[in-house]
């Protein structure tokens, strides 16, 4: 072999092992743990959301933790009258259970509509805006946890929502969509109004898939 030949040999095999280096650590994705942790005995405790009683969903079924407890999920907090961000927002949820059906996710992922108006979105109101949004209801809930919900955003996803005179259709929420790991721990925060930012959150849907299962 001549010097030429070999030359362009061992960088062929450099460019090989750069690519193949690279892409495993691509697909060695690992997201972050959100929101307070200790650590205790050499071993870190991570938040995670409280676990919930008492909600409905929108068959008028009791709904609590057990019913995704093992799953991971994707929440969002929204109103079936709002006007504004809420449309875009279920609209992205819309998008990601695409994403579960086609990548046959069922088993693993579930999504979660909290609505911020639980006073109207008694379960036949939150019916007929999930089918308005081609809602599977054996992927995707939409539930009722009357006024916790304020507390619920606030004190267990870390986000905002409460009653505003000032917001438009009187209620202020969150525009965020969060990723939730099967242990309750909240590993992302993404702008539902984003398309770009919804292709990062299922990207990062199938990572954090990757690591849990």
């Amino acid at each position: 072999m001549s010097v030429t030949k070999m030359t362009k040999h061992i960088l062929f095999l450099f460019f090989l092992s750069f690519t193949l280096i690279f892409n495993a650590c691509q697909d060695n994705c690992q997201l972050p743990f959100l929101g307070p942790h200790e650590v205790v005995a050499d071993d870190t405790i991570y938040y995670t959301i409280p676990k919930f009683y008492g909600w409905k969903n929108q068959n008028g079924e009791p709904f609590d933790f057990k019913k995704i407890e093992g799953k991971i999920f994707v929440a969002e907090f929204f109103f079936s009258q709002c006007k504004s961000i809420c449309p875009i927002m279920t609209s992205q949820m819309a998008r990601v259970q695409d994403e579960i059906t086609q990548n046959q996710w069922q088993s693993k992922v579930s999504l979660l509509s909290h609505t911020v108006d639980p006073l109207h979105d008694q379960p036949d109101v939150l019916q007929a805006y999930a089918k308005s949004h081609g809602a599977d209801f054996s992927i995707w809930t939409f539930v009722n946890a009357d006024t916790n919900v304020y507390q619920l955003a606030q004190k267990g996803y870390l986000l905002s929502a409460f009653p505003s005179d000032s917001a438009d259709g009187g209620f202020f929420h969150t525009d965020q969509l969060t990723l939730v790991d099967e242990h309750f721990r909240i590993r992302g925060y993404y702008d539902g109004t984003s398309t770009e930012r919804v292709d990062q959150l299922i990207k990062d849907l199938k990572c954090l898939i990757q690591e849990e299962h």
